[in-house]
């Protein structure tokens, strides 16, 4: 079951410990997809309310497998002032082509007006393999909200071809493949949604302030550490469940147990990935 009770002591870990101010709710790693209804607003409402004066930006994932449960998540999103919302594309009936994929996404969309429109892209999981380069052709017409993409992915081409297309700078591509993140910033992305950043967010944050410097080589240790343990703990088995048993391990909040079909992780897994987290040597000296 959802713990609601433990999100407003999360806000505050991830903003003072993680220099965090922006969150994504409702998303994998918050196993959104396998929440009910009344379960995502809940959560979207609570992260709203300990967010408040706290938070910069709040993004709910508002996607759904049906049009009509997406769209009174959106309705649900701006009622309470959400400061984005994002959309995957539906994953058991899929879209074929860019244009049933605007068609879905704009039907969601047109139900939040005022709030900022993000698409959530993640073939690796919804089997979607339509080239965001493509979507965003003409895109701003039929979303008028549409301000930018969580792209999750390791396509580093269709990335540079949509950053390419943005010359003027009215969207934002928020890179979502962690180990990869420096890569996307030197081809222009403007952020990162991602789940190592509950717990190697202040290294991440040092990492961006490096890149923007410009100090690379200072950057390259910050992403080679992160590469180092994901690669580790990827050969382990590493999703959902073990990236709550880590952010559980590190910042001592009891993230739980994810929900069936996922099953939690080993006593193993999490002795192993502690030690090689502990392993590291950050350049600011942690």
């Amino acid at each position: 079951k959802i713990n609601l009770k433990v999100i407003r002591q999360y806000v505050d870990y991830l903003v003072n410990e993680q220099n965090v101010k922006n969150v994504f709710v409702n998303g994998t790693t918050g196993e959104g997809l396998s929440l009910s209804m009344q379960e995502r607003k809940q959560l979207a409402e609570e992260w709203m309310c300990q967010g408040k004066d706290k938070l910069d930006h709040v993004i709910i994932h508002v996607g759904a497998l049906n049009l009509p449960e997406s769209q009174e998540l959106a309705r649900h999103a701006a009622a309470i002032g959400a400061g984005g919302i994002a959309v995957i594309a539906p994953f058991f009936f899929k879209p074929t082509n860019k244009d049933q994929l605007v068609a879905f996404l704009q039907k969601v969309a047109s139900e939040a007006p005022e709030v900022p429109f993000y698409y959530y892209h993640i073939p690796p999981l919804t089997g979607v393999k339509i080239r965001v380069e493509e979507l965003l052709d003409g895109i701003k017409a039929q979303i008028p909200t549409f301000q930018g993409v969580k792209f999750s992915d390791t396509d580093l081409l269709d990335l540079a071809q949509c950053i390419n297309k943005n010359k003027t700078g009215e969207f934002e591509f928020l890179y979502g493949v962690d180990e990869q993140l420096l890569g996307a910033l030197a081809l222009g992305a403007n952020g990162a949604v991602g789940s190592t950043y509950n717990y190697l967010g202040r290294q991440t944050n040092l990492m961006l302030q490096a890149f923007a410097k410009p100090d690379f080589a200072l950057a390259q240790q910050y992403q080679f550490l992160t590469g180092e343990f994901l690669n580790f703990v990827i050969k382990l088995g590493f999703g959902v469940a073990q990236t709550k048993a880590v952010m559980t391990s590190v910042s001592g909040i009891p993230m739980g147990p994810p929900r069936l079909p996922l099953v939690d992780a080993s006593s193993e897994f999490i002795t192993k990935a502690k030690a090689k987290l502990d392993s590291l040597v950050w350049p600011d000296g942690d």
